[in-house]
Protein backbone atom coordinates (compact mmCIF):
# COMPACT_ATOMS: atom_id res chain seq x y z
CA UNK A 1 0.00 0.00 0.00
CA UNK A 2 2.62 2.20 0.74
CA UNK A 3 6.15 2.88 -1.36
CA UNK A 4 8.48 4.77 0.20
CA UNK A 5 12.14 5.22 -1.23
CA UNK A 6 14.82 5.39 1.24
CA UNK A 7 15.82 9.59 1.17
CA UNK A 8 19.01 10.72 -1.38
CA UNK A 9 21.85 11.57 -0.08
CA UNK A 10 22.55 13.04 -2.86
CA UNK A 11 22.25 16.48 -1.62
CA UNK A 12 24.17 16.00 1.39
CA UNK A 13 27.53 17.71 0.74
CA UNK A 14 26.07 21.37 -1.07
CA UNK A 15 24.16 21.50 2.16
CA UNK A 16 26.29 20.96 4.64
CA UNK A 17 28.75 23.24 2.83
CA UNK A 18 26.24 25.51 2.46
CA UNK A 19 25.50 25.43 6.65
CA UNK A 20 29.11 25.39 7.48
CA UNK A 21 30.06 28.31 5.36
CA UNK A 22 27.24 30.59 7.22
CA UNK A 23 28.89 33.23 9.48
CA UNK A 24 29.37 31.13 12.57
CA UNK A 25 31.21 28.43 14.54
CA UNK A 26 30.86 24.70 13.29
CA UNK A 27 27.53 23.48 14.72
CA UNK A 28 27.72 26.23 16.65
CA UNK A 29 23.16 26.48 15.78
CA UNK A 30 23.10 23.03 17.32
CA UNK A 31 19.69 21.09 16.71
CA UNK A 32 18.64 23.80 14.68
CA UNK A 33 21.53 22.60 11.87
CA UNK A 34 20.47 19.20 12.00
CA UNK A 35 16.87 20.29 11.08
CA UNK A 36 17.95 22.43 8.79
CA UNK A 37 19.70 19.74 6.81
CA UNK A 38 17.06 17.29 7.51
CA UNK A 39 14.33 19.58 5.86
CA UNK A 40 16.77 20.41 2.87
CA UNK A 41 17.64 16.64 1.96
CA UNK A 42 13.65 15.84 2.10
CA UNK A 43 13.39 18.55 -0.23
CA UNK A 44 15.76 18.44 -2.38
CA UNK A 45 15.33 15.05 -2.98
CA UNK A 46 11.95 15.57 -3.27
CA UNK A 47 12.45 18.25 -6.59
CA UNK A 48 15.46 16.24 -8.00
CA UNK A 49 17.68 19.35 -7.34
CA UNK A 50 19.57 20.97 -4.37
CA UNK A 51 17.04 23.66 -3.23
CA UNK A 52 19.38 26.74 -1.67
CA UNK A 53 16.33 27.83 -0.34
CA UNK A 54 13.59 26.46 2.38
CA UNK A 55 10.42 27.14 2.25
CA UNK A 56 7.27 25.73 4.37
CA UNK A 57 4.34 25.85 2.87
CA UNK A 58 0.18 25.23 4.38
CA UNK A 59 1.85 22.78 7.27
CA UNK A 60 -1.36 21.13 8.85
CA UNK A 61 -1.66 19.27 12.05
CA UNK A 62 -4.24 16.39 12.18
CA UNK A 63 -5.68 15.34 14.69
CA UNK A 64 -7.67 11.84 15.29
CA UNK A 65 -9.50 11.16 17.85
CA UNK A 66 -10.97 7.46 18.73
CA UNK A 67 -12.29 5.69 22.07
CA UNK A 68 -10.65 2.41 23.52
CA UNK A 69 -12.17 -0.42 25.39
CA UNK A 70 -9.51 -0.66 27.99
CA UNK A 71 -10.98 2.70 29.31
CA UNK A 72 -13.94 0.77 30.52
CA UNK A 73 -11.62 -1.18 32.68
CA UNK A 74 -10.26 1.72 35.26
CA UNK A 75 -7.01 3.01 33.43
CA UNK A 76 -7.52 6.60 33.25
CA UNK A 77 -8.65 9.54 35.86
CA UNK A 78 -11.58 10.26 33.20
CA UNK A 79 -14.44 8.22 31.54
CA UNK A 80 -14.50 7.72 27.96
CA UNK A 81 -17.46 10.45 27.57
CA UNK A 82 -14.23 12.80 27.64
CA UNK A 83 -13.58 12.01 24.03
CA UNK A 84 -16.02 13.19 22.63
CA UNK A 85 -16.44 16.22 24.80
CA UNK A 86 -12.79 17.39 23.66
CA UNK A 87 -13.09 16.92 20.25
CA UNK A 88 -16.58 19.35 20.61
CA UNK A 89 -13.63 22.09 22.38
CA UNK A 90 -11.59 21.50 19.53
CA UNK A 91 -14.54 21.68 17.25
CA UNK A 92 -15.22 24.87 19.54
CA UNK A 93 -11.50 26.25 19.25
CA UNK A 94 -11.14 25.87 22.86
CA UNK A 95 -8.05 23.58 23.54
CA UNK A 96 -4.56 24.35 23.96
CA UNK A 97 -4.12 22.34 20.74
CA UNK A 98 -6.28 25.47 19.15
CA UNK A 99 -4.19 28.31 20.94
CA UNK A 100 -1.14 26.63 19.69
CA UNK A 101 -2.09 26.09 16.17
CA UNK A 102 -3.25 29.82 16.27
CA UNK A 103 -0.52 30.92 17.65
CA UNK A 104 2.46 29.06 15.85
CA UNK A 105 0.14 29.17 12.43
CA UNK A 106 -0.43 25.64 11.53
CA UNK A 107 -3.77 24.52 9.65
CA UNK A 108 -5.84 22.55 12.23
CA UNK A 109 -7.80 19.37 11.16
CA UNK A 110 -9.90 17.29 13.41
CA UNK A 111 -11.07 13.89 12.66
CA UNK A 112 -12.87 11.45 14.36
CA UNK A 113 -11.40 8.17 13.86
CA UNK A 114 -13.63 6.25 15.96
CA UNK A 115 -15.40 7.47 19.43
CA UNK A 116 -17.85 6.39 21.44
CA UNK A 117 -20.60 8.29 19.77
CA UNK A 118 -20.00 10.78 16.95
CA UNK A 119 -20.66 14.79 17.29
CA UNK A 120 -22.69 16.98 15.28
CA UNK A 121 -20.99 17.42 11.10
CA UNK A 122 -21.98 20.89 11.54
CA UNK A 123 -19.37 21.32 14.08
CA UNK A 124 -16.39 20.40 11.02
CA UNK A 125 -14.81 17.11 12.14
CA UNK A 126 -14.21 14.83 9.49
CA UNK A 127 -15.72 12.02 9.95
CA UNK A 128 -13.43 8.97 9.14
CA UNK A 129 -15.01 6.31 11.71
CA UNK A 130 -13.96 2.90 11.85
CA UNK A 131 -16.19 2.03 14.81
CA UNK A 132 -17.65 3.25 17.95
CA UNK A 133 -14.27 2.51 20.05
CA UNK A 134 -12.39 -0.49 20.40
CA UNK A 135 -12.60 -3.60 22.48
CA UNK A 136 -10.82 -4.17 25.43
CA UNK A 137 -7.08 -4.88 24.54
CA UNK A 138 -6.56 -7.20 27.48
CA UNK A 139 -9.26 -9.28 26.99
CA UNK A 140 -9.72 -9.57 22.81
CA UNK A 141 -8.11 -7.81 19.95
CA UNK A 142 -9.19 -4.32 19.74
CA UNK A 143 -9.97 -4.48 15.65
CA UNK A 144 -9.77 -6.28 12.83
CA UNK A 145 -7.33 -6.21 10.16
CA UNK A 146 -9.46 -5.07 7.54
CA UNK A 147 -10.48 -2.59 10.21
CA UNK A 148 -6.40 -1.62 9.97
CA UNK A 149 -6.16 -1.45 6.07
CA UNK A 150 -9.50 0.87 5.99
CA UNK A 151 -7.83 3.25 8.68
CA UNK A 152 -4.67 2.93 6.08
CA UNK A 153 -6.72 3.72 3.10
CA UNK A 154 -8.49 6.78 4.88
CA UNK A 155 -5.23 8.34 6.39
CA UNK A 156 -3.76 8.24 2.77
CA UNK A 157 -6.33 9.89 1.36
CA UNK A 158 -6.52 12.54 3.63
CA UNK A 159 -3.00 12.92 3.52
CA UNK A 160 -3.10 13.01 -0.25
CA UNK A 161 -5.72 15.74 -0.22
CA UNK A 162 -3.35 18.25 2.37
CA UNK A 163 -0.18 17.54 -0.13
CA UNK A 164 -2.59 18.67 -3.47
CA UNK A 165 -3.47 22.11 -0.91
CA UNK A 166 0.01 23.14 -1.12
CA UNK A 167 1.26 21.11 2.33
CA UNK A 168 4.85 20.37 2.56
CA UNK A 169 5.24 19.61 6.51
CA UNK A 170 2.73 17.77 8.18
CA UNK A 171 2.10 16.96 12.06
CA UNK A 172 0.10 14.58 13.76
CA UNK A 173 -1.90 14.83 17.32
CA UNK A 174 -4.48 12.51 19.33
CA UNK A 175 -7.26 12.06 21.48
CA UNK A 176 -8.71 9.26 22.87
CA UNK A 177 -9.54 8.15 27.01
CA UNK A 178 -6.92 5.19 27.09
CA UNK A 179 -4.91 5.75 24.81
CA UNK A 180 -1.67 5.37 26.56
CA UNK A 181 -2.62 1.92 27.52
CA UNK A 182 -2.65 1.11 24.05
CA UNK A 183 0.60 2.64 23.34
CA UNK A 184 2.35 1.38 26.00
CA UNK A 185 1.58 -2.14 24.85
CA UNK A 186 2.73 -1.67 21.58
CA UNK A 187 5.81 -0.41 23.28
CA UNK A 188 5.99 -3.37 25.10
CA UNK A 189 6.07 -5.68 22.60
CA UNK A 190 7.92 -4.14 20.17
CA UNK A 191 11.09 -3.63 22.78
CA UNK A 192 10.13 -6.98 24.59
CA UNK A 193 9.94 -4.50 27.40
CA UNK A 194 7.64 -5.40 30.75
CA UNK A 195 3.97 -3.46 31.38
CA UNK A 196 6.10 -1.47 33.87
CA UNK A 197 9.02 -0.13 31.95
CA UNK A 198 6.38 0.96 29.82
CA UNK A 199 3.34 2.11 31.51
CA UNK A 200 3.25 5.66 32.08
CA UNK A 201 0.69 7.63 34.57
CA UNK A 202 -0.51 9.32 31.51
CA UNK A 203 -3.36 11.49 32.76
CA UNK A 204 -2.25 11.68 36.45
CA UNK A 205 -3.61 8.63 37.70
CA UNK A 206 -3.29 7.43 41.75
CA UNK A 207 -0.82 4.56 42.52
CA UNK A 208 -3.60 2.42 42.86
CA UNK A 209 -4.79 2.88 39.30
CA UNK A 210 -1.30 3.24 38.13
CA UNK A 211 -0.51 -0.62 39.57
CA UNK A 212 -4.32 -1.80 37.95
CA UNK A 213 -3.19 0.08 34.35
CA UNK A 214 -0.16 -1.93 34.57
CA UNK A 215 -1.96 -4.99 35.48
CA UNK A 216 -4.30 -5.15 32.54
CA UNK A 217 -1.40 -3.99 29.85
CA UNK A 218 0.70 -6.69 31.05
CA UNK A 219 -2.16 -8.93 30.20
CA UNK A 220 -2.36 -7.36 26.83
CA UNK A 221 0.79 -8.27 26.00
CA UNK A 222 0.78 -11.29 27.83
CA UNK A 223 -2.36 -12.62 25.84
CA UNK A 224 -0.82 -11.26 22.76
CA UNK A 225 2.66 -13.80 23.29
CA UNK A 226 0.92 -16.38 24.33
CA UNK A 227 -1.38 -16.28 20.85
CA UNK A 228 2.08 -15.28 18.44
CA UNK A 229 5.41 -16.28 20.27
CA UNK A 230 7.26 -13.24 17.94
CA UNK A 231 4.56 -10.72 17.18
CA UNK A 232 6.31 -9.35 14.31
CA UNK A 233 3.61 -8.47 12.06
CA UNK A 234 2.32 -4.77 12.23
CA UNK A 235 -0.61 -5.24 10.80
CA UNK A 236 -1.61 -7.86 13.18
CA UNK A 237 -0.13 -6.10 16.20
CA UNK A 238 -2.15 -2.66 15.10
CA UNK A 239 -5.08 -5.52 15.17
CA UNK A 240 -4.49 -6.54 18.52
CA UNK A 241 -3.25 -3.62 20.41
CA UNK A 242 -4.20 -0.61 18.59
CA UNK A 243 -6.10 2.41 18.40
CA UNK A 244 -8.53 3.66 15.59
CA UNK A 245 -6.79 6.55 16.30
CA UNK A 246 -3.54 5.26 16.08
CA UNK A 247 -3.76 3.01 13.22
CA UNK A 248 -4.78 6.26 11.17
CA UNK A 249 -1.96 8.36 12.29
CA UNK A 250 0.97 5.33 11.19
CA UNK A 251 -1.23 5.39 7.67
CA UNK A 252 -0.78 8.94 7.53
CA UNK A 253 2.86 8.71 8.84
CA UNK A 254 3.45 6.06 5.82
CA UNK A 255 1.59 7.98 3.66
CA UNK A 256 3.33 11.10 3.92
CA UNK A 257 6.95 9.80 3.92
CA UNK A 258 5.74 8.36 0.58
CA UNK A 259 5.04 11.91 -0.83
CA UNK A 260 7.90 13.10 0.59
CA UNK A 261 6.81 15.09 3.03
CA UNK A 262 8.72 16.32 6.58
CA UNK A 263 6.71 14.57 9.32
CA UNK A 264 6.52 16.26 12.84
CA UNK A 265 6.04 13.62 15.45
CA UNK A 266 4.01 14.66 18.89
CA UNK A 267 4.35 12.55 22.16
CA UNK A 268 4.20 9.15 23.51
CA UNK A 269 0.94 8.25 20.93
CA UNK A 270 2.57 9.81 18.06
CA UNK A 271 5.69 7.58 18.64
CA UNK A 272 3.88 4.39 19.36
CA UNK A 273 2.36 5.24 15.81
CA UNK A 274 6.15 6.01 14.08
CA UNK A 275 7.35 2.71 15.55
CA UNK A 276 4.98 0.20 13.95
CA UNK A 277 4.88 2.43 10.79
CA UNK A 278 8.93 1.70 11.24
CA UNK A 279 8.45 -1.98 10.95
CA UNK A 280 6.16 -1.46 8.16
CA UNK A 281 8.70 0.67 5.74
CA UNK A 282 12.19 1.14 7.56
CA UNK A 283 12.09 4.45 5.21
CA UNK A 284 9.85 5.91 7.21
CA UNK A 285 12.42 7.10 9.84
CA UNK A 286 13.84 9.44 7.31
CA UNK A 287 11.46 11.81 7.20
CA UNK A 288 10.82 11.71 11.08
CA UNK A 289 11.32 15.27 12.64
CA UNK A 290 10.84 14.46 16.81
CA UNK A 291 9.06 17.62 18.37
CA UNK A 292 9.83 17.16 21.71
CA UNK A 293 10.55 14.66 24.61
CA UNK A 294 7.35 13.45 26.75
CA UNK A 295 7.16 13.54 30.59
CA UNK A 296 5.47 9.70 29.40
CA UNK A 297 8.76 7.31 31.08
CA UNK A 298 8.62 4.84 27.70
CA UNK A 299 8.87 7.62 25.77
CA UNK A 300 12.94 7.96 26.07
CA UNK A 301 13.15 4.24 25.16
CA UNK A 302 10.92 5.15 22.38
CA UNK A 303 13.03 8.22 21.20
CA UNK A 304 16.52 5.39 22.04
CA UNK A 305 14.87 3.34 19.57
CA UNK A 306 14.92 5.56 17.09
CA UNK A 307 18.57 7.26 17.56
CA UNK A 308 16.23 10.79 17.96
CA UNK A 309 16.97 13.87 19.95
CA UNK A 310 13.86 15.71 20.17
CA UNK A 311 13.79 19.33 19.30
CA UNK A 312 12.31 20.32 23.08
CA UNK A 313 11.85 19.15 26.43
CA UNK A 314 9.41 20.66 28.21
CA UNK A 315 7.48 18.13 30.49
CA UNK A 316 4.67 17.89 28.31
CA UNK A 317 1.98 15.29 28.26
CA UNK A 318 -0.90 15.87 27.24
CA UNK A 319 -0.93 15.06 23.76
CA UNK A 320 -3.51 16.54 21.03
CA UNK A 321 -0.25 17.18 19.28
CA UNK A 322 0.86 20.30 21.01
CA UNK A 323 4.58 19.78 21.20
CA UNK A 324 4.59 19.24 17.66
CA UNK A 325 2.60 22.21 17.24
CA UNK A 326 5.17 24.08 19.78
CA UNK A 327 7.73 22.91 17.38
CA UNK A 328 7.05 24.95 13.98
CA UNK A 329 8.67 28.73 15.13
CA UNK A 330 12.07 26.22 15.25
CA UNK A 331 11.74 24.53 12.20
CA UNK A 332 10.82 28.23 10.93
CA UNK A 333 13.97 29.60 12.63
CA UNK A 334 16.40 26.47 10.78
CA UNK A 335 14.67 27.78 7.34
CA UNK A 336 15.28 31.19 7.84
CA UNK A 337 19.20 31.18 8.77
CA UNK A 338 19.45 28.22 5.78
CA UNK A 339 18.13 30.58 3.52
CA UNK A 340 19.08 34.31 5.06
CA UNK A 341 22.42 34.33 7.34
CA UNK A 342 25.15 35.72 5.40
CA UNK A 343 28.21 33.28 4.49
CA UNK A 344 31.78 34.52 5.71
CA UNK A 345 32.63 35.14 1.85
CA UNK A 346 29.25 37.60 1.25
CA UNK A 347 29.65 39.14 4.48
CA UNK A 348 33.28 39.71 4.34
CA UNK A 349 34.10 38.16 7.95
CA UNK A 350 37.27 36.34 7.68
CA UNK A 351 36.76 32.62 7.60
CA UNK A 352 37.85 31.71 10.89
CA UNK A 353 36.27 27.82 10.64
CA UNK A 354 38.40 26.89 7.50
CA UNK A 355 40.86 28.95 7.95
CA UNK A 356 42.57 27.60 11.12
Amino acid sequence: MFEIAPLSTSFSALITNKINNKTKPLGALGKLEFLAVTLAEIYSDNAGAWQQTLEITQPNLIVFAADHGIAAHGVSIAPSEVTQQMVMNFANGGAAINVFTRQCHWQLTVVDAGILVPVAESLGVLNQRLGAGTQAIHLQDAMTTAEVIKGFELAKSLVAEKHQQGCNLIAFGEMGIGNTSSASALMAVILNLSAADAVGRGTGISDNVFKHKIKLVQQAVDRIKVSQPTPNEPITLLAQLGGFEIVQICGAMLAAAELKIPIVVDGFICSAAAMVAKLINTHVSDYLIFSHASGEQGHAAMLDWFDAEPLLDLDLRLGEGTGAALSLPLIMAACGFYNDMASFESAQVDDVVTNQ
